[in-house]
């Protein structure tokens, strides 16, 4: 089979390699839709492990099973994940799943940027789940990134009423978007100083759009009167959490949702976190296989329009071009990689 084995974010190399073999409880999917994404362009996260085989955003259908598999068949068109929680220990039990020391162990061999991925055992039992009838594999990709979303949005408690503002307009950040109008925000901020992906943000939900993130508490207060209920930053630079702060009213929760470059610190005002502003400091890390299935749930509902999300469709051979787009950001917003294009064995 043909997989995209990464080097770095400028030196990515189609190579071949054996179809892996399935053993008892596991089982083989030929990926049909992989989505590149943010954080497979975090080079100083995996630049001592280089090469290897990344893409965790998959889509595809059951090419084997071992035996002793009863829970899928050949042919089942299935989302699967990548990391899956024992759902047994503590964490897991108290609804802290992405800290479970599992969860941080289980992977697919190779990864999503090639034609077949091998499901371990665990990730065959817990992390295999069908895709909807009215769903296209690319649509299913979007699963795992929306599962993310969900589960910071959960955490952050976003609902009805809420003025949301979103630091950061990747993918990430237009998935926070177009959820939070899902979930009835009455008013949403987006920020990027991108200015190629505003017009995205205002596609998807956002009511004002600014390059300067330190102009959000100016530009809510003339419009409501008020800050941020809900700040989510979907970057981790320094200047945009200290943004982000600034942007959260009184009460107001903050949702890290992006990690910073090694070493990075940020100031914290705890006297004035204390007597004045009685506010929540949050993180999410991934999902668990419920936020999974309630994402599959909101694309199949067209909750969250992802398919108008794609910009760009390519094949496996094309994986350099993808990651510099991505890596560019002013002409992409969704890039897919179709690793089985052209009908390739």
């Amino acid at each position: 089979m043909h997989i995209a084995s990464y080097y770095s974010n400028s030196e990515i190399r189609v190579e071949e390699r054996p179809t892996p073999q399935v053993g008892p409880g596991e089982s083989l999917v030929r990926i049909h839709a992989s989505g590149i994404c943010g954080s497979d362009l975090m080079e100083w996260y995996r630049r001592d492990k280089v090469p290897l085989v990344l893409g965790h955003e998959i889509a595809g259908e059951i090419a084997a099973v071992g035996s002793g598999v009863n829970n899928i068949q050949v042919g089942d068109r299935v989302v699967a994940s990548h990391h899956v929680p024992c759902l047994e220990c503590r964490y897991c039990r108290l609804g802290h799943e992405t800290v479970c020391q599992t969860l941080h162990t289980t992977t697919f061999d190779p990864g999503g940027f090639s034609q077949y991925v091998r499901l371990p055992q665990i990730n065959t039992r817990l992390g295999v789940f069908p895709i909807p009838e009215n769903m296209t594999y690319e649509e299913a990709s979007f699963a795992e990134p929306l599962a993310c979303v969900l589960r910071g949005q959960n955490r952050a408690n976003v609902g009805a009423g809420d003025t949301v503002a979103v630091i950061g307009s990747g993918i990430s950040g237009i998935l926070h978007i177009a959820l939070a109008r899902a979930r009835g925000a009455e008013c949403i901020v987006a920020a990027d100083i991108n200015e190629a992906r505003l017009p995205w943000a205002e596609k998807f939900g956002a009511d004002i759009v600014t390059e300067d993130s330190f102009s959000i508490p100016g530009l809510l207060l003339d419009k409501i009167g008020r800050k941020a209920d809900i700040v989510i930053l979907t970057t981790g630079h320094p200047k945009a959490v200290q943004a982000g702060f600034e942007a959260a009213d009184e009460g107001a929760t903050i949702l890290l949702f992006a990690p910073s470059d090694p070493g990075t610190t940020i100031q914290v005002n705890i006297t004035d976190l204390f007597f004045k502003h009685d506010r929540t400091i949050t993180t999410t890390y991934a999902n668990s296989p419920d936020d999974l299935q309630q994402a599959l749930v909101l694309i199949s509902e067209k909750k969250v329009a992802v398919k108008e999300m794609i910009t760009h469709r390519i094949a496996l051979d094309e994986i350099q071009y993808g990651f510099d787009l991505v890596q560019n950001g002013t002409e992409s917003l969704k890039v897919i990689v179709e690793p089985n294009r052209n009908g390739t064995n």
